[in-house]
Protein backbone atom coordinates (compact mmCIF):
# COMPACT_ATOMS: atom_id res chain seq x y z
CA UNK A 1 0.00 0.00 0.00
CA UNK A 2 1.28 3.54 -0.48
CA UNK A 3 2.26 5.60 1.60
CA UNK A 4 0.43 8.75 3.42
CA UNK A 5 1.94 11.73 2.51
CA UNK A 6 1.56 14.36 5.76
CA UNK A 7 2.55 17.91 4.78
CA UNK A 8 3.74 19.88 7.89
CA UNK A 9 4.03 23.83 7.18
CA UNK A 10 5.39 25.26 10.80
CA UNK A 11 7.80 23.47 13.41
CA UNK A 12 4.70 24.30 15.96
CA UNK A 13 2.17 22.59 14.44
CA UNK A 14 3.08 19.42 13.96
CA UNK A 15 0.92 15.70 12.94
CA UNK A 16 0.28 15.05 16.76
CA UNK A 17 -2.75 12.91 17.11
CA UNK A 18 -2.65 12.02 13.29
CA UNK A 19 0.42 10.61 13.81
CA UNK A 20 -0.50 8.89 16.34
CA UNK A 21 -3.84 7.34 14.23
CA UNK A 22 -1.21 6.34 11.39
CA UNK A 23 1.13 4.59 13.46
CA UNK A 24 -1.68 2.64 15.65
CA UNK A 25 -3.64 1.59 12.72
CA UNK A 26 0.16 0.44 10.84
CA UNK A 27 -0.20 2.87 8.36
CA UNK A 28 3.03 3.91 6.19
CA UNK A 29 3.64 8.19 6.17
CA UNK A 30 6.41 10.41 5.17
CA UNK A 31 5.94 14.35 6.49
CA UNK A 32 6.93 16.60 4.30
CA UNK A 33 8.58 20.02 5.64
CA UNK A 34 6.93 22.45 3.06
CA UNK A 35 9.08 25.19 4.42
CA UNK A 36 12.40 23.46 3.31
CA UNK A 37 11.46 24.17 0.13
CA UNK A 38 12.18 20.69 -1.41
CA UNK A 39 10.54 19.89 -4.81
CA UNK A 40 6.51 19.25 -4.17
CA UNK A 41 6.02 15.40 -3.70
CA UNK A 42 3.44 13.97 -7.02
CA UNK A 43 1.00 13.13 -4.90
CA UNK A 44 0.08 10.26 -7.17
CA UNK A 45 2.64 8.57 -4.84
CA UNK A 46 0.47 8.19 -1.82
CA UNK A 47 -2.58 6.92 -0.90
CA UNK A 48 -3.89 10.44 0.71
CA UNK A 49 -2.69 13.89 1.62
CA UNK A 50 -2.67 15.44 4.64
CA UNK A 51 -2.33 19.34 4.92
CA UNK A 52 -1.74 20.60 8.16
CA UNK A 53 -2.07 24.22 10.28
CA UNK A 54 0.18 27.44 9.34
CA UNK A 55 0.54 30.44 10.81
CA UNK A 56 0.18 31.79 7.39
CA UNK A 57 -3.28 32.27 5.47
CA UNK A 58 -4.70 30.24 3.21
CA UNK A 59 -5.04 33.80 0.94
CA UNK A 60 -1.54 34.54 1.09
CA UNK A 61 -0.92 33.27 -2.09
CA UNK A 62 2.23 35.70 -2.74
CA UNK A 63 3.82 33.48 0.03
CA UNK A 64 5.82 30.81 -2.05
CA UNK A 65 5.28 27.83 0.41
CA UNK A 66 1.14 29.12 0.11
CA UNK A 67 0.92 29.49 -3.62
CA UNK A 68 2.91 25.75 -3.78
CA UNK A 69 -0.03 24.32 -1.30
CA UNK A 70 -2.62 25.56 -3.49
CA UNK A 71 -0.12 23.98 -6.18
CA UNK A 72 -0.12 20.67 -4.87
CA UNK A 73 -3.45 19.84 -3.46
CA UNK A 74 -4.94 20.90 -6.97
CA UNK A 75 -2.86 18.07 -8.84
CA UNK A 76 -4.19 15.51 -5.90
CA UNK A 77 -7.71 16.46 -6.86
CA UNK A 78 -6.75 16.38 -10.28
CA UNK A 79 -5.75 13.01 -9.83
CA UNK A 80 -8.15 11.56 -7.56
CA UNK A 81 -5.82 11.46 -4.47
CA UNK A 82 -8.14 11.61 -1.37
CA UNK A 83 -6.91 14.76 0.77
CA UNK A 84 -7.98 15.87 4.31
CA UNK A 85 -7.17 19.54 5.05
CA UNK A 86 -6.78 20.39 8.56
CA UNK A 87 -7.46 23.79 9.77
CA UNK A 88 -5.31 25.96 7.31
CA UNK A 89 -5.22 22.56 5.17
CA UNK A 90 -8.79 22.36 4.86
CA UNK A 91 -9.53 26.45 3.86
CA UNK A 92 -6.70 25.77 1.04
CA UNK A 93 -8.81 22.41 -0.15
CA UNK A 94 -11.90 24.56 0.14
CA UNK A 95 -10.31 27.35 -1.76
CA UNK A 96 -8.87 25.15 -4.57
CA UNK A 97 -12.16 23.61 -4.55
CA UNK A 98 -13.98 27.21 -5.76
CA UNK A 99 -14.77 28.23 -2.35
CA UNK A 100 -14.42 31.61 -0.55
CA UNK A 101 -11.99 31.47 2.57
CA UNK A 102 -11.41 35.25 4.25
CA UNK A 103 -11.31 36.67 7.71
CA UNK A 104 -13.65 34.99 10.38
CA UNK A 105 -15.60 37.68 12.35
CA UNK A 106 -15.00 35.72 15.26
CA UNK A 107 -12.29 34.04 15.87
CA UNK A 108 -12.53 30.65 17.59
CA UNK A 109 -9.94 29.56 20.51
CA UNK A 110 -9.78 26.83 22.36
CA UNK A 111 -12.65 24.09 22.89
CA UNK A 112 -15.41 24.15 20.77
CA UNK A 113 -18.54 21.50 20.74
CA UNK A 114 -20.09 21.63 16.76
CA UNK A 115 -22.98 20.74 15.16
CA UNK A 116 -22.66 17.46 13.30
CA UNK A 117 -24.97 16.36 10.44
CA UNK A 118 -22.89 13.26 10.45
CA UNK A 119 -21.61 11.98 14.37
CA UNK A 120 -19.88 8.70 12.58
CA UNK A 121 -17.63 10.55 10.26
CA UNK A 122 -17.46 13.80 12.01
CA UNK A 123 -17.93 13.47 15.55
CA UNK A 124 -19.25 16.57 17.59
CA UNK A 125 -16.10 17.34 19.99
CA UNK A 126 -15.43 19.12 21.94
CA UNK A 127 -12.59 20.15 19.49
CA UNK A 128 -9.58 22.37 19.74
CA UNK A 129 -9.89 25.18 17.56
CA UNK A 130 -7.54 27.92 16.72
CA UNK A 131 -8.03 30.03 13.55
CA UNK A 132 -8.84 33.59 12.60
CA UNK A 133 -10.07 32.99 8.80
CA UNK A 134 -12.93 30.49 7.78
CA UNK A 135 -14.06 28.80 4.74
CA UNK A 136 -17.07 28.65 3.00
CA UNK A 137 -18.79 24.95 1.65
CA UNK A 138 -16.84 24.70 -1.56
CA UNK A 139 -19.74 24.12 -4.82
CA UNK A 140 -20.77 20.99 -5.24
CA UNK A 141 -19.52 19.88 -1.70
CA UNK A 142 -21.54 18.62 1.26
CA UNK A 143 -20.94 20.63 4.58
CA UNK A 144 -20.74 18.28 7.52
CA UNK A 145 -20.80 20.47 10.63
CA UNK A 146 -20.91 23.88 11.93
CA UNK A 147 -20.74 26.31 14.28
CA UNK A 148 -22.70 29.58 15.15
CA UNK A 149 -19.61 31.04 13.80
CA UNK A 150 -17.86 29.25 10.80
CA UNK A 151 -18.45 25.99 8.75
CA UNK A 152 -16.57 23.32 10.81
CA UNK A 153 -16.03 20.48 7.77
CA UNK A 154 -17.20 19.85 4.19
CA UNK A 155 -17.32 16.54 1.99
CA UNK A 156 -16.50 16.65 -1.53
CA UNK A 157 -16.19 12.58 -3.15
CA UNK A 158 -13.18 11.41 -0.80
CA UNK A 159 -12.36 14.48 0.21
CA UNK A 160 -12.80 16.16 3.74
CA UNK A 161 -12.06 19.36 5.22
CA UNK A 162 -12.09 20.38 8.74
CA UNK A 163 -11.82 23.76 10.33
CA UNK A 164 -10.66 22.39 13.67
CA UNK A 165 -7.79 20.52 14.50
CA UNK A 166 -8.60 17.35 15.79
CA UNK A 167 -4.50 16.15 15.09
CA UNK A 168 -3.77 18.80 18.14
CA UNK A 169 -3.25 18.36 21.96
CA UNK A 170 -3.45 20.67 24.47
CA UNK A 171 0.18 21.01 24.56
CA UNK A 172 0.54 22.04 20.36
CA UNK A 173 -2.26 24.56 21.39
CA UNK A 174 -0.67 25.74 24.16
CA UNK A 175 2.01 27.00 22.07
CA UNK A 176 0.23 28.49 19.81
CA UNK A 177 -1.40 30.54 22.39
CA UNK A 178 1.80 31.61 23.40
CA UNK A 179 3.20 32.42 19.71
CA UNK A 180 0.23 34.80 19.31
CA UNK A 181 0.66 36.34 22.76
CA UNK A 182 -2.82 34.80 24.23
CA UNK A 183 -3.00 33.42 27.72
CA UNK A 184 -4.16 29.86 27.83
CA UNK A 185 -5.90 29.66 30.84
CA UNK A 186 -8.27 33.00 29.41
CA UNK A 187 -8.60 30.73 25.85
CA UNK A 188 -9.75 27.97 28.48
CA UNK A 189 -7.17 25.67 26.76
CA UNK A 190 -7.16 23.76 30.15
CA UNK A 191 -8.93 19.81 30.01
CA UNK A 192 -8.85 16.94 32.54
CA UNK A 193 -7.56 13.56 31.59
CA UNK A 194 -11.14 12.08 30.60
CA UNK A 195 -11.61 15.04 27.99
CA UNK A 196 -8.20 14.70 26.41
CA UNK A 197 -8.81 11.12 25.68
CA UNK A 198 -12.41 11.80 24.32
CA UNK A 199 -10.72 14.28 22.03
CA UNK A 200 -8.00 11.44 21.35
CA UNK A 201 -10.99 8.81 20.91
CA UNK A 202 -12.86 11.03 18.61
CA UNK A 203 -9.73 11.98 16.26
CA UNK A 204 -9.54 8.54 15.81
CA UNK A 205 -12.63 8.10 14.80
CA UNK A 206 -12.60 11.02 12.27
CA UNK A 207 -9.45 9.58 10.72
CA UNK A 208 -10.93 5.81 10.69
CA UNK A 209 -13.91 7.29 8.83
CA UNK A 210 -12.11 9.28 6.56
CA UNK A 211 -9.43 6.60 5.76
CA UNK A 212 -12.43 3.81 5.14
CA UNK A 213 -13.58 6.91 2.62
CA UNK A 214 -10.28 7.68 1.00
CA UNK A 215 -9.55 3.80 0.48
CA UNK A 216 -12.57 2.95 -1.13
CA UNK A 217 -12.21 5.98 -3.88
CA UNK A 218 -8.76 4.34 -4.06
CA UNK A 219 -10.35 1.18 -4.98
CA UNK A 220 -12.32 2.36 -7.84
CA UNK A 221 -9.62 4.41 -8.92
CA UNK A 222 -7.60 1.15 -9.86
CA UNK A 223 -10.63 -0.50 -11.02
Amino acid sequence: MKPVLIRQHVESAPAGLLAAWLDARGLRYEVDRSWLGAPLPDPRDYAFVASLGHDHMAGDTHVPAVAAEHDLLGRALAHDVPVLGLCYGGQVLAAVLGARVGPAPVPELGWRAIETDEPDRVPAGPWLEWHFERFETPPGATELARTPDASQAFRLGPHLGVQFHPEATVEIVEGWARADGVDAAAAGLAAAPAQREAAAAAAFQLFDAFHAMADQSQKKVAI
